[in-house]
């Protein structure tokens, strides 16, 4: 059995700073979520608190996003980029390319608005919360 040792209980303050997000986002959006951890029965001053691994665990599985690994040369729709689990919505994507969010197509032909996999893996390694997958 591996002995971990406990990492000290973190204010939202303290999660902010590590996560490198605004204090508000983690405290009107994240603690919002139904599936953020509850608090830790202690306070410290005015302060709840939260058990960090708790916290890496709710970050993992609704913050953090692993690229999806596209292939380079393929050609990929907006509803091809969704479907492939990239974690945003072909609508998102659109919507991203008018405010200028997201990268312009690389192919048109026939109307449809194409980006090659290493265009949206680039995209998305830009975007916040997405890490590269390994080998890349």
């Amino acid at each position: 059995m591996v002995d971990r040792a406990r990492r000290a209980p973190e204010t939202v303050e303290e999660i902010a700073a590590r996560t490198g997000r605004p204090l508000t986002t983690v405290k009107n959006t994240w603690r919002r979520h139904p599936d953020w951890p509850a608090p830790l029965p202690e306070k410290r001053g005015r302060w709840v608190q939260y058990d960090p691994d708790a916290v890496d665990a709710f970050l993992r599985d609704h913050i953090d996003r692993r690229a999806v690994a596209l292939e380079p040369r393929r050609l990929y729709t907006a509803q091809d980029l969704e479907a492939a689990g990239i974690g945003i919505k072909a609508g998102t994507i659109r919507a991203d390319v008018t405010r200028r969010r997201w990268p312009e197509p690389d192919d048109t032909e026939g109307g449809t608005k194409r980006w090659y996999g290493a265009t949206a893996t680039r995209a998305l390694e830009g975007r916040r919360g997405y890490r590269r997958t390994a080998g890349q």
